[in-house]
């Protein structure tokens, strides 16, 4: 089994010298890594927050989570996150998907294609992440970005590049990952209305997620490491899980044609209710049953002291 492994969110606006000190106290406590979102809202960007996070710890590994491929070409990406991988001294992983929150698209006047192309562009994104990564000019012609004898300045330290992280609730997203990733995110499916679909958040539903996976990864698929978020329910440390598990199955009643139960929210990978002990036997039992070891738990504060406990083992 791989080891346990814990990321942070550190999405609130603060100044340079509060986001360093949190990224201090994160890799004191044993976090594996602090993690910035990719979405246009209150928060900091992510490419230099990273860029804090990583000059004011020597362990800590630094990602968004996960960059939106479409904000950015990736060849520009690729230069900015080698640099923060030299700078980090070979801490980087690569956390990139297609996007999904279409009021941001039409916020600033992004088209919001369907679904297949803006997957069909994440693989090519990815094919010129690699190749900028990689130790020569590459060129590159697809549907959606072309490339010339380009020659990817810094290269970064990790070889022959970063790990990737490549996370999705759909099934050919997670077929990408099982080729060309490294950190596998499994994330609820969305619905047309852009909700989680309840069916998704299951533990079943995350089973056959990961066997999509291993049908396509082959003999890599023990080397991938599997994560999980908080999706669709807030994360609660609380002695009364069960009441507030059956107050979040009655407000997804109706979305599917099966509703789910109160233990089916509970025993969800992606939903994080319960004690300090209900939520570390959660995690020891996901492991086990499911190979799941990473996951990210929100802010800092309310898992430190299970982070503490279980990081690394």
């Amino acid at each position: 089994m791989h080891p346990f492994h814990f990321l942070a969110d550190a999405r609130e606006i603060v100044d340079g010298r509060e986001l360093a000190d949190r990224a201090r106290r994160a890799e004191a406590i044993g976090y594996h890594g602090l993690v910035i979102p990719d979405h246009l809202i209150e928060q900091l960007a992510p490419v230099p927050a990273m860029a804090v996070i990583a000059a004011a710890t020597e362990r800590l590994r630094v990602a968004a989570f996960v960059f939106n491929n479409d904000l950015r070409h990736p060849a520009v990406l690729a230069q900015d996150l080698a640099s923060i991988d030299v700078l980090s001294g070979g801490r980087l992983d690569v956390a990139i998907g297609a996007g999904w929150n279409k009021p941001e698209y039409d916020a600033i006047g992004l088209a919001f294609d369907r679904t297949p192309v803006r997957q069909a562009r994440l693989v090519e994104a990815i094919t010129v992440l690699k190749g900028a990564f990689g130790p020569g000019p590459f060129s590159f012609q697809g549907e959606h970005y072309a490339i010339t004898d380009l020659d990817g300045h810094p290269k970064p330290v990790q070889l022959p590049h970063p790990p990737f992280l490549i996370g999705g609730g759909g099934r050919r997203t997670l077929e990408l990952a099982a080729r060309e990733a490294q950190i596998v995110g499994l994330a609820p499916r969305i619905l047309a209305s852009g909700r989680s679909d309840p069916q998704s958040l299951t533990v079943a539903g995350t089973a056959e997620k990961i066997e999509w996976v291993r049908a396509v990864a082959g003999d890599r698929f023990a080397s991938l490491e599997l994560n999980v978020y908080p999706s669709g329910i807030p994360m609660s440390v609380t002695d009364h899980a069960r009441s507030e598990a059956k107050d979040a199955a009655a407000y997804l009643a109706g979305r599917t044609a099966i509703d789910l139960t109160p233990d089916d929210v509970l025993e969800s990978p992606h939903v994080f209710v319960g004690s300090l002990a209900e939520l570390e036997a959660k995690f020891i039992r996901l492991r086990e049953q499911l190979g799941i070891s990473s996951f990210m738990v929100g802010e800092m504060g309310p898992l430190d002291a299970v982070v503490e406990r279980l990081a690394g083992t």
